[in-house]
Parts: structure tokens; C-alpha cells; sequence
């Protein structure tokens, strides 16, 4: 049997090269955790995941408590290792940095999986297609000094680049006016046939004021809204969603695929965002992935286009990849050997066994925040092993 011999995990802290806003908050860098997998096969497997802006410290905290369930267990045996793992956290926490860490430690184990039968983890899995998959570009943030027409601008190179589909962040203007102004610019210089999503990332409280808003997008024909509320309010989603004749969308941040059944029960969205490095990692994304298909919803997941592409290309009712042209944003590229291939907006996808793509050591110290964590399977001593063996022949 194959063996978990190791876990080693960090926390990362990488600054943006500029200050950047959502419609809630101003970004000046990007927390990530790593985490690496040996075993005694001589394979190894990655994972990783986004703790915010300030929660870098807490990752290798999170694995502390993870690691004795892994260690010394068969890499194989995933589904089993997932729900010892939920188990033994249940109190720490079922969301946030620890359901992170699950998510990382998950995603590690199949990568490790699909490396060791040398195979893409989208074959692995079994995948729907085995070439390319469909993109969509997201930008648009806000950023001092960036006016409608720059706005207009970065669209209309993405569809250039052969995107037919964009988002661009919404909610953080004051007025319908100002917030017109920003989409009418992009839909003017995109055309009609360009899908455009627009993301709000929980602008706001109340369906009132959101409805006031969606109203004036919907003369520009969005493809969906994402995120009017808070993750935790799905009443006020499935209210906005029964008003609107905007698809809404939302799961980013969810967790458990119990939240998400709740999700759909509820009508709250018609799009699910499920993030595997947010939701419990690539075990319970295929979880949720199948009850949202007996709902008859689509999933677009949310972030980390390197990973996402091959569970995109594995699930039938995946359409889209969230991807980040630069590394403005998403700078977790700083922290990978290989990119992605992009051809007329859709993803290529990487045929190197596993995720096909290894972590920079280099660039992992540059920005490491706190010291490796790492726990090793512990053998018996070899002189203690033949006083063992001396005891049982006498």
C-alpha cells in the first residue's frame, strides 16, 4: 500500500503591484497557503488556496490540525480521508481557513493521484472534453484614476484577444448614474454579442437598493449579476432573483456542499461560482457539482483558472473558467512554474500529469510569511527494530 510520508505547508503573502477596490474593500495584497504531499511511491502532490489579505498566518495552523489524519494514510483512499478530516475539525471550524486547508490538502491528494498514474487530473477524473475549454476574462476592478473609458478600454482588449465573454466589478459607485456610466461604456465598445457579467462582491444589504441598480443593468443585457449580498444572506438572493430578469450568481465563498443544497433549494442563484479551493477541495466540488446538475444549474467556478480548468473540462454542467489575463490580480501565477495557454478564449488544456504545474521554490521563500510547517511519518529506529527482532528469536 502507498503511503503518506509528509506534509509541509506555508503561508504566502504577495503584494499587488497596485492598490486595487472592490465594491467593499481596497486590496493591497494576496494571502495564499501551500501545501505539499509525499509518499512513499516517490510521488508527490500540491495544493493550495486564498486566505484573504491577512490570513496567511492561520494556514499552517489549519494543516497542524490535518496532518495527523494523513499521515502514514493511503493517498487513494480520498473519500475516506475528506470525511476524517471534516470530522476531526468539526469544531475548529466548517468554513473559512480550516475548510481552506481541507480544500488544500484534498487538492493535493489528487494531484499526487493523477501524478502517479501519469496522467492530467482532468483524465483522471474523467473528462467531458480532453483539449480546450471555454474562458471568460475578468478585470474591470476599481483603481484610483481609472475612468469608464479605461474601463472600455481593458474590455475591448480582452475581446480583441478572442474572449466573448468579460466581467467587470460593479456596487461601488454611489449612484445609478455612475455606475451607468462605467457599464454603457463597456457595452457600447464590446457590442451586444459579448457576454458581460457583472460582480457587485456584496455591495449590498437590502433588495431595494440592489433592485434599484439592477434595473439600470438590465437595459445592457448582462449575462449575470454575481454577489449582490452577503454569502450568508440566500433569502435576500432568491428575493432579487424572482425580481430581476438578471441571472444571479453566487458561491464563491461556500462551504460544504450542504450550504450549496440550501442555495438551490431556495433559488437564490441560477449560476453557481463553487471555488474547490474554497469549498472542500476537488472531492466535495464534484459533490456539489452533481446536486446542482439535478437542479438542472450551471457551475462556473470562481478563481485559480490552473485549477479550475480541469475540473471544468470534467463536469458536464461546467461552462466557464474564470480567467485572470495578468497577474495584477490573481498574482498567485508569481508563485507557479507553467501558465496556461489561452487560444481564441478558450483554455488549453495542460496534458502534464497532475495539476502540470509545480510551485517556484524560490519564489515560495521570496514571499513566505511564516515558517514551513511539517510533519513526517515517524519509522521505528533501526536499532530498535533489531533489538525487537534479537528478542523474538531468543
Amino acid at each position: 500500500m502507498v503511503r503518506i510520508e509528509s506534509i509541509r505547508a506555508r503561508g504566502l503573502s504577495v503584494p499587488l503591484d497596485q492598490v486595487t477596490s472592490l465594491a467593499s474593500r481596497r486590496v493591497t495584497e494576496r494571502h495564499y497557503g501551500v501545501v505539499e504531499i509525499e509518499c512513499d511511491d516517490g510521488h508527490k502532490g500540491i495544493g493550495f488556496c486564498y486566505v484573504g489579505s491577512a490570513g496567511a498566518g492561520l494556514f499552517p495552523e489549519a494543516i497542524a490540525l490535518l496532518a495527523p489524519v494523513l499521515i502514514g494514510q493511503d493517498p487513494y483512499r480520498v473519500e475516506g480521508l475528506w470525511q476524517e478530516m471534516y470530522q476531526e475539525v468539526l469544531l475548529q471550524g466548517r468554513a473559512g481557513t480550516v475548510m481552506r486547508a481541507i480544500s488544500a490538502l484534498d487538492i493535493a491528494l489528487w494531484d499526487h493521484n493523477a501524478r502517479a498514474a501519469n496522467l492530467p487530473l482532468h483524465r483522471f477524473l474523467g473528462s467531458v472534453t480532453s483539449t480546450r475549454v471555454p474562458a471568460y476574462a475578468s478585470g474591470g476592478y476599481f483603481i484610483d484614476g481609472k475612468t469608464p473609458q479605461h474601463l472600455a478600454d481593458e474590455m475591448e482588449g480582452f475581446v480583441k484577444q478572442g474572449f466573448s465573454a468579460v466581467k467587470i466589478k460593479v456596487g461601488k459607485g454611489n449612484t445609478v448614474g455612475e455606475e451607468e456610466a462605467r457599464i454603457a461604456a463597456v457595452r457600447e465598445r464590446i457590442g451586444p454579442d459579448i457576454l458581460l457579467m457583472l460582480d457587485a462582491n456584496n455591495a449590498w444589504r437590502d433588495v431595494p437598493t440592489a433592485l434599484r441598480f439592477a434595473r439600470m443593468y438590465e437595459k445592457y443585457d448582462p449575462y449575470f449579476l454575481e454577489e449582490p449580498f452577503s454569502p450568508d444572506d440566500i433569502e435576500n438572493h432568491a428575493s432579487l432573483a424572482q425580481r430581476t430578469s438578471i441571472l444571479i450568481a453566487t458561491g464563491e465563498i461556500e462551504a460544504g456542499r450542504w450550504r450549496f443544497k440550501e442555495l438551490l433549494d431556495k433559488q437564490g442563484a441560477a449560476i453557481l461560482q463553487t471555488d474547490a479551493c474554497v469549498c472542500g477541495g476537488v472531492t466535495e466540488f464534484r459533490r456539489i457539482a452533481a446536486t446542482a446538475a439535478s437542479y438542472g444549474v450551471t457551475i462556473s467556478p470562481h478563481w485559480f483558472h490552473d485549477l479550475h480548468a480541469h475540473l471544468v473540462a470534467a463536469t458536464p454542467n461546467c461552462r466557464f473558467i474564470e480567467f485572470f489575463p495578468d497577474s495584477q490580480v490573481l498574482n498567485f501565477r508569481k508563485l507557479v512554474d507553467r501558465q496556461l495557454v489561452v487560444d481564441r478564449g478558450d483554455i488549453v488544456l495542460p496534458q502534464l500529469p497532475g495539476l502540470g504545474f509545480d510551485f517556484i521554490p524560490q519564489t515560495l521563500e521570496t514571499y513566505g510569511s511564516t515558517p514551513w510547517f511539517e510533519s513526517r511519518l515517524q519509522r521505528p529506529k533501526v536499532a530498535a527494530l533489531h533489538a525487537v527482532e534479537g528478542i523474538a528469536q531468543s
